[in-house]
């Protein structure tokens, strides 16, 4: 159970305890608890849920690439299609064909991005973190 610091021990739980604070998180083999992104961001390809962060690192590791952010589009067949928005390193060119080659090297196919669109810079809020909603 998660309690943030100065709530009332109850009065933001669920019947069963929980507190739904939107973060989507993982428990490894150790039992420690590792949030990976939020629930809103959530991109559900075909059934299968895509979380941006993971497309986002995998496209950052692309030497062409400074900054990238994913977000989930409609589409009439798989229900949402991730479109990844990056910008280029200084002084290079994003190949898109190329960088699709990428994450389909380290993606399973449901996460590789179905349109790459190229941007001068992303959205950030006052903190510098990515502003997804303004992507969308």
């Amino acid at each position: 159970y998660f309690r943030p610091a100065g709530a009332p021990p109850e009065d933001r739980r669920d019947a069963e305890g929980w507190l739904h604070t939107g973060d989507v998180a993982i428990v490894d083999e150790h039992g420690h608890l590792a949030v990976v992104d939020r629930v809103k961001d959530l991109i559900i390809v075909s059934g299968f849920n895509v979380f941006p962060g993971e497309v986002e690192e995998v496209l950052a590791l692309h030497p062409d690439v400074a900054a990238a952010g994913v977000v989930g589009e409609a589409d009439p067949d798989t229900g949402e299609a991730v479109v990844a928005h990056v910008v280029a390193a200084e002084g290079r060119t994003i190949d898109v064909d190329g960088l699709i080659e990428h994450c389909r090297q380290q993606l399973a196919r449901y996460k590789v991005p179905r349109r790459v669109e190229v941007r001068d810079e992303l959205p950030q809020g006052l903190g510098g973190k990515l502003r997804r909603r303004h992507l969308r």
